[in-house]
């Protein structure tokens, strides 16, 4: 059952993860490259500040996601100038400034070889040592930024950033602020996906520049475009497809390397026929053009 909860917690880290990239894909219309690079960030921070400066888990998830939002904003005002292809292009280039630093900055993050024995986080001497208490932290952290999402795009706000998504000339107009409520959008989802990171740092208590690669934030976005954009939903069901179905081909009994493979073609399969004949997800709103 412990390979049961590990799924699990991934699912539901990834399922919040494409919920936060979805704030800008599906209902603000900015399709995001760099969002694994605020995960590692998350990652990162909160690995630092526990090995080396000895906070605990919740002060140092706390700390890495003002952090990440303040990254975040220095990012956002001067890329969100920019739309289309040039948005996608300059936030691909803050990804590969964010995978290069982490790669080569040996002082601060160890490099290629990663942070290890990184501490298990705990309250008051209650240790989530085990995959199941830690599916229960998981669910305990998520369950609330799942539920601020939720308030978000169903409120007067969210509704603001369909109005951009849909013809930000017409929103102009209507006397929104643009910029603002793009920038409001990107930096809350970079802390979202910071608290993911933080998660996931605290769960596998190692960390290395390769897991918040491009090809990572390539990952998080088909999980939004799979699942679906512009609504709760699509997200979950794109993490559910994304990390569960892969364990489904593992029953068959194919060797691993043919597994391995055959993953990555069901993906592109996927991808292909849903940009061709249902452009909005499996159970998305809104369509990429």
């Amino acid at each position: 059952m412990n390979y049961v909860w590990h799924l699990l917690v991934l699912a539901i880290l990834y399922a919040l993860l494409g919920s936060s990239l979805n704030l800008l894909c599906g209902y603000t219309g900015l399709v995001s490259l760099c969002h694994a690079a605020f995960y590692g960030l998350g990652a990162y921070c909160s690995a630092i500040l526990m090995t080396k400066a000895g906070l605990g888990f919740f002060p140092a998830a706390l700390v890495c996601v003002v952090l990440t939002g303040l990254a975040s904003l220095a990012v956002a005002v001067p890329t969100l100038r920019l739309r289309g292809d040039y948005f996608i292009l300059a936030t691909l280039g803050f990804q590969i400034i964010v995978f290069s630093t982490l790669q080569n900055w040996v002082s601060l993050t160890n490099g290629p070889y990663g942070i290890t024995g990184i501490p298990i986080p705990s309250i008051m001497g209650f240790s989530f040592d085990s995959p199941l208490l830690y599916l229960l932290l998981t669910v305990i952290v998520c369950a609330p930024c799942a539920a601020a999402t939720r308030m978000l795009v169903q409120s007067q706000f969210g509704r603001a950033l369909r109005c951009v998504r849909e013809d930000e000339i017409a929103a102009a107009s209507l006397g929104k602020d643009v910029p603002r409520l793009k920038i409001c959008a990107f930096v809350i989802a970079a802390a979202l996906a910071a608290v993911c990171g933080v998660m996931f740092a605290g769960y596998s208590r190692y960390i290395d520049p390769t897991s918040f690669s491009v090809a990572e934030s390539i990952f998080i976005l088909s999980v939004v475009i799979i699942g679906g954009a512009g609504n709760l939903a699509g997200p979950v069901v794109g993490a559910a497809f994304m990390v569960l179905f892969p364990e489904v081909i593992g029953f068959i009994g194919l060797p691993d390397a043919v597994a391995a493979n055959l993953r990555q073609v069901i993906y592109g399969v996927a991808l292909v026929w849903l940009m061709r004949f249902r452009p909005q997800g499996i159970v998305g709103d809104y369509g990429f053009d």
